[in-house]
């Protein structure tokens, strides 16, 4: 037995009013509500985001549907800065010239 994880996405639905929040709970996972900007975050199995987003924005209380981003970003960071290069370990040795003391005389 292994355990296979299933792929996800974030689905941010815009409603009028927070009334209909049980109605959603069928749709996917609420991950987080916003009672003053009034939209909640849903979660789904990404092979099927798609086509909840459109049986969501079909409802009478839903004022807009957007899909998340998250999976297009590639969240690897090696090169991420284009002009930076690997440091060398030589270079952050101690150095002690790097590190020189000033006098003050009063």
């Amino acid at each position: 037995m292994s355990l296979e994880v299933t792929k996800r996405q974030g689905i941010v639905v815009w409603v009028y009013t927070l009334r209909q929040i049980k109605n959603l709970k069928r749709y996917g996972y609420i991950h987080y509500v916003s009672n003053r900007m009034k939209y909640i975050l849903l979660y789904v199995d990404q092979e099927e985001a798609e086509a909840t987003a459109e049986k969501l924005n079909s409802l009478h209380f839903v004022r807009k549907v957007d899909l998340s981003h998250r999976p297009e970003i590639d969240m690897t960071l090696k090169n991420a800065l284009p002009g930076k290069k690997e440091r060398d370990d030589t270079e952050a040795e101690y150095n002690e010239s790097a590190f020189e003391t000033k006098t003050y005389s009063f």
